[in-house]
């Protein structure tokens, strides 16, 4: 029985302790949401709810914080990300790449602008958006599989091309370099995915 109620306890300490990782997590990111693209630790541990010790009890540096809020965010991401049949014809593939592509965009935009900011002096962060690139480029290569193996030598260089093209950076600069709406700047990326597409696709 002693037993019993030891593990009760260590398991009701885990779980309270997941509990806190787990709002603190959403406390970065609300701020993150609402424009704070800096939160400091005490804001992050008030929003939350908690105390800075024990913010810091659960994460040792704002390292392992970015680690948590970006895996967080990737989960976001996959919860709403909806798979494209490889098998439609090329313009429909496109149209629903770029759809979703946009829609996913627009979620990640507050992490991924505060991300920008902290990344030249961040290991994390940085690994954190090579993690984006990495799925990206995965559902480029399966969803335009046939297109990437007409271009022959050119594979690399056209899957490059169109992994840039989707990324946030490029968002980025059509939303807010450009000052285009999230339609008009879809419009675009869709022109551009779609021309250099069109180069390969064999009738």
């Amino acid at each position: 029985m002693d037993g019993v109620e030891v593990a009760g306890r260590i398991d009701g300490r885990t779980a309270r302790a997941e509990r806190t990782r787990v709002a603190i997590v959403e406390a970065h990111l609300a701020l993150i949401s609402e424009g704070d693209l800096r939160p400091t630790g005490e804001r992050i541990a008030e929003r939350a709810g908690i105390s800075l010790r024990t913010l810091w009890t659960n994460f040792k540096d704002m390292e392992t914080l970015f680690e948590a809020s970006g895996a967080e965010v990737l989960r976001q991401q996959d919860a709403a990300y909806r798979p494209i049949s490889p098998g439609l014809p090329l313009a429909k593939r496109v149209d629903a790449y770029c759809r979703q592509r946009a829609r996913l965009l627009q979620l990640i935009t507050p992490s991924a602008r505060a991300a920008q900011m902290r990344e030249p002096v961040s290991d994390q962060l940085h690994r954190n958006r090579l993690k984006h690139i990495d799925r990206v480029r995965d559902e480029v290569e399966e969803l335009f599989a046939v297109e990437l193996t007409q271009a022959g030598q050119g594979r690399e260089q056209l899957l490059n091309a169109l992994v840039a093209a989707s990324m946030w950076p490029a968002w980025s600069m059509l939303r807010y370099g450009l000052g285009l709406g999230v339609d008009q700047a879809r419009a675009v990326m869709t022109r551009t995915v779609g021309a250099l597409l069109a180069e390969v696709a064999v009738d």
